[in-house]
């Protein structure tokens, strides 16, 4: 388990001062993977409230990840260990971004089969309009 105050400093949101030990490293890459479970969690519930919350929260821990690590970096600090961490993480942030472009793609044909853009309505010239519309060659 990670020290309380080091999370509460890591989801404050503030930059990190001073130089990079390994408890800072492994605070934000602890969180980064926490919020990662989180987002995978709410795609399985397919809830979009917390799906919208959850990629909110990754975004900002991986924003205060970069800092942090980049800052770590100039200074030769980052372990192995932590390094494959990251990348595993980076891996699932593709997958996580697949996912979510897959599932946006098959709503949108969905919604395309659902609501056609140009729905045909009969009107007042009944058939003689939908035929106009309907894409069919005539010889």
């Amino acid at each position: 388990m990670h020290d309380t105050s080091d999370n509460n400093h890591i989801n404050s949101g503030s930059k990190l001062p001073g130089p990079c030990d390994d408890r800072t490293l492994e605070a934000v890459v602890a969180d980064v993977e926490l919020r990662l479970a989180g987002l995978a969690q709410s795609l399985l519930e397919r809830d979009g409230g917390a799906i919208d919350s959850a990629a909110t929260a990754l975004q900002q821990s991986l924003g205060r990840a970069l800092d942090t690590v980049r800052r770590a970096a100039r200074q030769g600090a980052v372990s192995p260990a932590l390094r494959q961490r990251l990348i595993v993480a980076s891996g699932q942030v593709a997958a996580q971004r697949d996912t979510l472009a897959r599932a946006t793609a098959a709503l949108d044909r969905a919604i395309d089969v659902l609501l056609p853009r140009e729905a045909a309505v009969y009107n007042a010239r009944g058939a003689a309009a939908l035929q106009a519309n309907s894409g069919l060659a005539r010889a």
